[in-house]
């Protein structure tokens, strides 16, 4: 994974991380809708509504905010999902509830998708993090699952990648792209492939 060193100032009072939250928002408005290039930094301030000025007390360029997104978003989705699959029975449901979740996150931040689209070529690094950052806990939580009972045992990394990538091209197609579909029922029929899979047939042993 490539390294970046960065600068990025974090604010040291209450005032301070509530003007640095309305940087990032406004950031995921603009990013999300034109795209890092088309995108100036007085974009950016004019829709948080603060001064030109202030927007150098917690970033240095459009390049660091831009990460500085890329990691808020990805800790936001984290959290999102977490906090609805929490009270989830078995890991099953757990997944049921975690698919209906991430849809919505994204019919919330419509801008999602530009955003770490763009993060695999201006802040490459980010855009790994991103994604394997994610998988860790994923595979981790699949791990635990099976030590408990509730699925069967297998190469969990593997596993936790692909439901991912099938969770992203879900999202694409059934939230940024059809708002008007159910995300409770994508959930289901997902839920319904993962816990018997495609084969007519029982699985040998």
């Amino acid at each position: 994974m490539n390294q970046h060193s960065t600068s990025e100032k974090l604010p040291k009072t209450a005032r301070g991380h509530k003007t640095r939250e309305k940087l990032l928002r406004a950031g995921e408005a603009e990013f999300g809708e034109r795209g890092f290039h088309a995108v100036a930094i007085s974009d950016i301030t004019r829709s948080a509504g603060v001064a030109l000025g202030t927007f150098y007390v917690y970033f240095e360029s459009k390049e660091e905010i831009f990460r500085a997104l890329v990691a808020h978003m990805s800790r936001t989705v984290r959290s999102w999902v977490a906090e609805r699959v929490a009270d989830a029975p078995d890991r099953l449901t757990a997944e049921r509830e975690g698919i209906k979740a991430y849809l919505e996150f994204v019919r919330e931040h419509t801008g999602l998708y530009r955003i770490i689209s763009e993060a695999q070529f201006v802040a490459n690094d980010a855009f790994m993090e991103h994604y394997t950052v994610f998988a860790k806990a994923y595979q981790e939580a699949l791990a635990a699952a099976a030590g408990r009972g509730e699925i069967r045992d297998g190469d969990f990394e593997v596993w936790a990648w692909a439901i991912m990538g099938m969770d992203v091209f879900l999202g694409m197609r059934f939230s940024e792209w059809d708002d008007g579909s159910k995300p409770g029922s994508v959930a289901d029929d997902v839920a319904d492939l993962l816990a018997y899979g495609l084969s007519r047939q029982t699985r040998k042993k």
